[in-house]
């Protein structure tokens, strides 16, 4: 007995400290958890009394959240079956109705008074209205009477949440216990804080909601945020002379970068396109055996024949070209920049919120920017395709370097070798796969702003799926479709090398 005491008083202390409250009554309850097989339900009635709130207390917010959206929808539709028009519109539309089927007999009897033959037209018409009418205040009586429905449907929803907090909250708070005593430095015990936000937060949501889904007409400022459109106005006009004043003063510059990627552009054009296509193919073939193997030879072949029967051939080598200028460009950039990512942790937190900018805004935002410097055609095609293809293969050849093992640096580096050593021979070798990686990535993604850049006049297959949506030419955009799905599929093989052919 006397070496379980210490054990049990520890144990409770442990409690206390978690629960802010003496440890005994939720010591008990954690010990009759622990020791049930499976999922054990022990009843908190101040859980189900509170529901969210003691949930918020407790800073169980994953269950805190659920559970409140759900008691915020129950008490909308409480609202709505208290307060609400239920058949407002209805009742709105019965009455126009109602006034101009009086309009119309009126008509319609001065009409048969004066012998106009229309007259009992009119008076069919009539009749036809204000029977709409009365079906109009039926339907509506109808949606008045469903009022009760929803207060009970609202009120069954906060006690179910209210019944579900007490049955399941002390399992959670149990294994929230459990997180606690392996990180100390999780939100515990009770908080005022936290109650009174949890408090606070129906207070102020639940009117509202109410007030929304229930007023006639709720106010504008409700409905939407008052927004400033004249402060967005003047914001427009303020980066559209921020745009304007860049281009003119960095004019030299930008037309420097457009003709050097021009050049390279032109020169890959010229050997993919105007290269007499038997020269092209069975390069690409023999390029595909000897890195890919046979498999991949095969499947290449199968692939430029659908290019070069359908029609595709000059379209897809252009296509390649554009894709290469981009391909070659991120990787010239993008390696170095991971290095240097990999070996300075504070040069990657620096540049990680524009990795994620690049990767996350809309491609098509891309272009808006790219227009203004560099106008129309395919180097602005290609330069939009690098912002869009590059992170892939900065992150992965980031993360390569990073993850080589310090003891291969540190024992490469106690028998002397130098930085230029351990860069090539020793960080780039073990890097390698997630390097290539990278670059496979990139290569696909840029591949897939194809269609988008061909809006800026980068053409190739992207041109083909785009006037086959403009016109919805459905057969022809598929077709398109799977040849720039060919184009995609045979360098990503020829790129992986052996490991996707098994021999």
């Amino acid at each position: 007995m006397t070496s379980t005491a210490p054990k049990d008083a520890s144990y409770d202390a442990l409690v206390a400290a978690f629960t802010g409250r003496p440890g005994g009554p939720y010591a008990r309850v954690f010990e009759r958890i622990a020791e049930t097989t499976g999922f054990a339900v022990v009843f908190n009635a101040w859980a189900a009394l509170l529901g969210p709130i003691w949930l918020a207390a407790r800073a169980l917010w994953g269950a805190f959240w659920i559970a409140f959206l759900i008691e915020m929808f129950g008490g909308v539709l409480v609202g709505v079956g208290l307060f609400g028009d239920l058949g407002g519109a209805t009742i709105q539309r019965a009455e126009r109705l109602t006034l101009q089927a009086t309009e119309r007999l009126a008509a319609a009897e001065a009409a048969i008074a004066e012998g106009n033959s229309l007259g009992q037209s009119m008076k069919r018409s009539a009749d036809a209205i204000a029977a709409s009418a009365a079906k109009a205040n039926a339907e509506a009586d109808i949606e008045r009477a469903k009022a009760p429905q929803f207060i009970l449907a609202g009120m069954a929803l906060i006690l179910g949440v209210h019944a579900c907090c007490g049955a399941f909250a002390n399992a959670v708070f149990a294994r929230r216990f459990r997180a606690w005593r392996a990180n100390p430095t999780l939100a515990h015990g009770l908080s005022l804080p936290r109650l009174a936000f949890a408090v606070l937060l129906p207070m102020v949501c639940l009117p509202l909601a109410v007030y929304r889904f229930a007023a006639a007409t709720p106010p504008a400022w409700l409905q939407a945020f008052p927004a400033d459109l004249e402060l967005r106005n003047q914001i427009s006009r303020s980066i559209d002379w921020a745009v304007a004043a860049l281009a003119e003063s960095f004019g030299t510059v930008f037309l420097g970068v457009t003709q050097a990627i021009s050049a390279l552009l032109n020169l890959l054009e010229i050997c993919l396109v105007v290269t007499p296509w038997p020269i092209v193919m069975m390069t690409i073939l023999a390029i595909a055996w000897q890195v890919s193997g046979r498999r991949v030879a095969i499947f290449s072949a199968a692939a430029l024949a659908y290019l070069a029967v359908l029609g595709f051939w000059e379209k897809s080598m252009a296509t390649v070209a554009l894709l290469g200028t981009a391909a070659a460009l991120c990787v010239a950039l993008g390696i170095p920049i991971g290095i240097w990512c990999g070996r300075s942790p504070r040069a990657y937190a620096i540049l990680r919120p524009v990795l994620d900018f690049m990767q996350t805004m809309p491609a098509f935002v891309y272009l808006i920017p790219v227009i203004a410097f560099f106008g129309i055609g395919k180097p602005p095609g290609i330069i939009a395709t690098l912002i869009f293809g590059m992170p892939p293969v900065i992150r992965l050849t980031a993360l390569g370097i990073a993850g080589v093992p310090a003891s291969v640096r540190e024992a490469a580096t106690a028998f002397g070798a130098s930085g230029r050593f351990l860069l090539f021979k020793v960080d780039l070798p073990l890097a390698m796969p997630s390097i290539m990686t990278g670059v496979n990535q990139t290569l696909l993604m840029c591949l897939s702003m194809v269609v988008i850049a061909s809006l800026i006049g980068a053409k190739g297959l992207g041109e083909d799926v785009l006037s086959a949506l403009q016109y919805a030419a459905v057969g022809q955009g598929i077709l398109a479709g799977l040849a720039i799905l060919m184009c995609a599929v045979v360098l990503d093989r020829i790129v992986q090398g052996k490991r996707s052919d098994g021999n």
